[in-house]
């Protein structure tokens, strides 16, 4: 089925295509946590730790964590740098709803705020950082959101992307995809009786950009020193770029 519809992209544009993703999202939440660790085979805190040092290489005073689900990067910021000002985002409330909860169980102070990643509810140059883990795929307009990314940006900050991309074609990248097309599925439909849910997540790292492209794409909104490295057996890639002086 081509990518699932090029990751449920369809002719009723980016709108629909947001809103369908935020329905999945919600029905997701209760299991999210799990299906990361699936997905990532186990790595996912180690990238997330690798995320958090970069972003807070330069000691901003706020980083804004962007589509933070049920919050594993906004927290592992906070308890990196306890004094650094940590705001997480998501569209998806019942995602927040998890977050909060684990906030307060881990006694961290993180605000977590309903909105959407590609119109951001904050003044330009608000934040030091800005982080969106395993998200970025899933906006149904990925060029506003850097642009929006870039906007809330202080001069001199640090934009930090973490997202699953297809580890290649050699030996490994095909188990890789094996495992994600067929395994994951199975696994999440088994858990949770929706297989179609799981099928989607597989099928949107199909459909996104290549880890160059994404770079491509990050440049092309503005910023400057984009690089990127791919993690463990290559599914997730670190992407990194400051906002000019």
């Amino acid at each position: 089925m081509v990518a699932l519809a090029m990751a449920l992209g369809s002719a009723d544009g980016a709108g629909g295509k947001a809103e369908r993703i935020r329905e999945l999202f919600s029905r997701l939440a209760p299991r999210y946590d799990l299906l990361n660790r699936l997905l990532s085979l186990g790595l996912d805190r180690l990238w997330r730790a690798e995320a958090a040092r970069e972003a807070l290489t330069g000691s901003p005073a706020s980083v804004l964590d962007v589509a933070t689900g049920t919050g594993d990067l906004a927290f592992a910021l906070k308890r990196r740098a306890p004094g650094t000002g940590v705001t997480g985002i998501d569209f998806a409330e019942p995602m927040l709803t998890l977050a909060r909860e684990k906030a307060a169980r881990g006694g961290l102070e993180v605000e977590f705020l309903l909105a959407d990643g590609s119109a951001l509810p904050f003044e330009e140059g608000r934040f030091g950082a800005v982080t969106v883990a395993y998200g970025l795929r899933n906006f149904a307009d990925v060029g506003a959101g850097l642009v929006e990314f870039y906007r809330v940006l202080a001069p001199g900050g640090r934009l930090v992307v973490l997202e699953f991309t297809d580890p290649g074609p050699g030996p490994l990248g095909r188990l890789v995809s094996l495992y994600c097309r067929t395994v994951l599925p199975a696994i999440g439909g088994a858990l949770s009786g929706r297989g179609d849910d799981y099928a989607y997540l597989p099928a949107s790292i199909e459909a996104f950009a290549s880890a160059p492209g994404l770079a491509e794409q990050i440049c092309g909104a503005g910023f400057r020193n984009v690089r990127f490295r791919r993690q463990g057996p290559g599914i997730s890639t670190l992407h990194l770029g400051d906002r000019p002086l």
